[in-house]
């Protein structure tokens, strides 16, 4: 645990807004169960939110955050995907190596398509209407058709693939998490077409884009958000963060970018333009709340937390027992 100096010297380092904060935790969404969780994902128009749950996805009402209903039978889920017009939603299965294909309107499982070893983060490209997961286990990225849930391919990355966005020039670009670097690829012919090594991010998980102006932005494990020229892979700024980052997210309406940080606050900075930025605020939300995901229809801002209870391993070398409090999972929105 940080001392309360060291806490106060960080939050001396961050500049600080003159007027009040503009963002807050509004409510809680509370969900059953005492399993693990990883990413969250927002169907912002079919007005859904996707959480990850260890065994299974507990889908709520965006707006209400009434139970929709669940899909069973994801060990070790990470992540989910949506691809809208088709229909098709898709979870990845990290502890069987596959991916579930799900009817978004029914919430049935359609088949279990066969991927890469250990996938983790999954996301949708619309333009080629293919789904990804990034294979920790195989260090690649498998490529899957978003109507028939057929595999059409591998990326060959050789790394660990963590937060992914289409750019403007429609290639998708992905966070190597093992490699501190950003890759960019085809989603058609999936070749690799650069990669954008990253100044003083490691481990970089959370990404997020200006799609209109080309900017990458990138979180990692240390503490740092920065901008990235997606075309050059110069960085333009950077700016601190909390500990324990794992996902970005960037409203253009707003010019707004938010980096999720499981110390427990949400970091928020405002673009001024492709160049400028400014530190907005830091909004307090919960230890754990790592990981989050943006609406773009209420400019809200959904991140899965809980109260975890850490106990230290008896055996040397052994990892800590993190356990879950019955009733402490939810889903936190924040907005203004």
């Amino acid at each position: 645990m940080k001392s309360i100096s060291a806490i106060l010297a960080v939050a001396a380092c961050m500049s600080v807004p003159l007027h009040a904060a503009e963002y807050k935790v509004k409510t809680r969404y509370p969900i059953v169960g005492t399993e693990g969780w990883d990413y969250i994902t927002v169907d912002s128009g079919a007005r859904r939110i996707y959480v990850s749950h260890g065994v299974r996805v507990n889908v709520l009402n965006a707006d209400t955050g009434a139970p929709v209903g669940t899909i069973e039978d994801t060990p070790g889920v990470h992540g989910i995907a949506i691809a809208s017009r088709q229909k098709h939603g898709f979870t990845s299965n990290g502890k069987e190596n596959k991916v579930s294909m799900f009817d978004t309107t029914t919430l049935a499982v359609i088949k279990k398509i066969e991927v890469g070893r250990g996938p983790d983060g999954i996301y949708y490209d619309e333009a080629s209407n293919r789904v990804f997961t990034n294979n920790h286990g195989s260090h690649d990225i498998t490529a899957i058709d978003g109507s028939s849930g057929d595999v059409v391919g591998t990326v060959t990355v050789g790394g660990d693939g963590e937060g992914a966005v289409t750019g403007k020039d429609g290639l998708v670009y992905v966070a190597l998490e093992d490699k501190d670097e950003i890759a960019a690829f085809d989603p058609r012919t999936l070749e690799v077409k650069r990669h954008l090594p990253l100044e003083n991010i490691k481990a970089p998980t959370g990404l997020a884009v200006d799609v209109k102006n080309k900017r990458l932005f990138v979180g990692g494990h240390s503490k740092t958000v920065a901008i990235i020229d997606a075309d050059s892979g110069k960085q333009i700024a950077s700016f601190p963060t909390g500990s324990g980052t794992d996902a970005a997210g960037f409203d253009p309406s707003a010019r707004r970018i938010f980096v999720s940080n499981g110390e427990g606050n949400l970091t928020v900075i405002q673009q001024h333009s492709a160049n400028e930025y400014e530190p907005l605020e830091t909004v307090t939300t919960q230890p754990s709340a790592k990981t989050m995901a943006f609406d773009t229809k209420t400019g809200q801002v959904f991140l899965s937390a809980a109260s975890v209870t850490t106990t230290p391993a008896v055996e040397a070398g052994a990892k800590p027992t993190k356990t879950i409090r019955e009733g402490s999972f939810c889903v936190l929105v924040v907005g203004q």
